[in-house]
């Protein structure tokens, strides 16, 4: 994503056959091919390269227009809304919850949120702590349903409206579970153009390591998705899969950093993980390894695009890009939906696109923020 290595991109890379891809792994293991041997005429590919690096260079772009809701309910006074977060560890679900206080202010509402530690027995104490508050809203915040499959039920017999944010594995309404709508990008959409970020990056050919959350379906997913389009070019090897729970990153990922150091040594090129927090948990393992924070391997976060990363990627220290989330302007978007859900209207459909933020075109921000939604929203809610 963040073509940040400052040679041009090349497309003169030899033809290959289909690579294979590795099978996901079960909680807190570790899979992968190992190196092998590939001769010139096996590696590369040229066709794949083309379309990959047309997709990079649309996503690189920083000043896009608002393409979001601009009519919808005037705000309806004096609500409130419960965040159950997995955990406020994870930076992309506390950075959509910093993004609903804001928009708290503007809209009249009051918002708390409430801690699930990210454990199950945790969140579900969480949730039905939100419930216990007779709110007018509950948020979902980043852990699948079915863990709270009773609070769920509960809230729906209420008729508490409930909003996801990366709840499911798609945007917009759910029947099961019942939600009014599940705020997220596309999955799809993010875990492939992280993928063709590698492959432009690398002009095809990288040795790849996966970093995961099996725990977590839409983590697991967006995953496999990565993966699958890893393997559209036959010069990407992917090496192993390391799956760690986010709630466990910062003790266990620089154990398993500098083993995958001393497996692979310099065959591990890149890596690509469903969060950006891996990245800040491997940098230690990674200086103590001597690697050089701009060289391999080149490190790309599938989301969320937090303050960190964006610390990490300007000063080019163990990571190279992100595929951020706009964290604040979904926090606004989840208080617009639930709008629509107390005046009876439908969700607004909207999905933000994938964006893909390197030092190159980060303007030293430290968030992903497009322009034009505050105003937007303010417009609509009559604020």
């Amino acid at each position: 994503m963040h073509p940040n290595r400052r040679t041009a991109l090349s497309t003169a890379v030899a033809m290959a056959v289909v690579a294979t891809v590795l099978a996901g792994c079960e909680r807190g293991t570790s899979t992968g091919t190992g190196p092998t041997t590939k001769g010139p005429a096996e590696a590369g590919c040229p066709t794949v390269l083309v379309r990959a690096e047309a997709a990079v260079q649309r996503a690189m772009k920083t000043r896009p227009a608002w393409h979001g809701p601009t009519r919808g309910p005037r705000a309806i006074p004096g609500k409130s809304i419960v965040y159950v977060a997995q955990t406020m560890t994870n930076p992309g679900v506390a950075g959509a919850a910093e993004g609903m206080r804001e928009a708290a202010k503007a809209i009249g509402w009051d918002v708390r949120v409430i801690d699930g530690q990210g454990t199950p027995a945790g969140i579900q104490a969480a949730f039905s702590q939100a419930l216990a508050l007779r709110p007018s809203g509950i948020v979902i915040g980043g852990f699948d349903p079915k863990l709270t499959s009773q609070q769920v039920a509960k809230a729906n017999a209420l008729h508490i409206p409930l909003i996801g944010w990366h709840a499911v594995d798609s945007p917009g309404p759910s029947k099961d579970p019942e939600l009014f709508t599940n705020i997220t990008t596309k999955v799809q959409d993010v875990a492939k153009i992280s993928a063709d970020w590698i492959i432009t990056h690398s002009h095809g050919h990288a040795g790849t390591v996966v970093f995961t959350d099996a725990s977590i379906p839409f983590a697991r997913n967006k995953s496999e998705l990565i993966k699958k389009e890893l393997a559209t070019c036959s010069g990407v090897r992917l090496l192993a899969e390391e799956n760690i729970p986010i709630s466990d990153t910062s003790s266990r990922t620089p154990q398993q950093v500098s083993s995958l150091l001393s497996r692979f040594r310099d065959n591990w090129t890149y890596s690509v993980a469903i969060n950006d927090v891996y990245f800040a948990d491997a940098a230690p393992a990674l200086r103590a390894a001597r690697k050089k924070g701009a060289g391999a391997p080149f490190n790309i976060g599938a989301g969320d695009g937090d303050p960190s990363a964006f610390q990490r990627i300007n000063s080019r220290q163990f990571q190279e890009a992100t595929v951020p989330e706009p964290l604040s302007q979904q926090g606004w978007q989840i208080l617009d939906e639930f709008n629509r859900a107390f005046s009876g209207r439908p969700a607004s459909g909207y999905v933000t696109p994938v964006h893909i933020s390197t030092s190159a075109n980060s303007g030293g921000d430290t968030s992903w923020d497009p322009p034009g939604y505050r105003t937007a929203y303010r417009k609509i809610w009559g604020r």
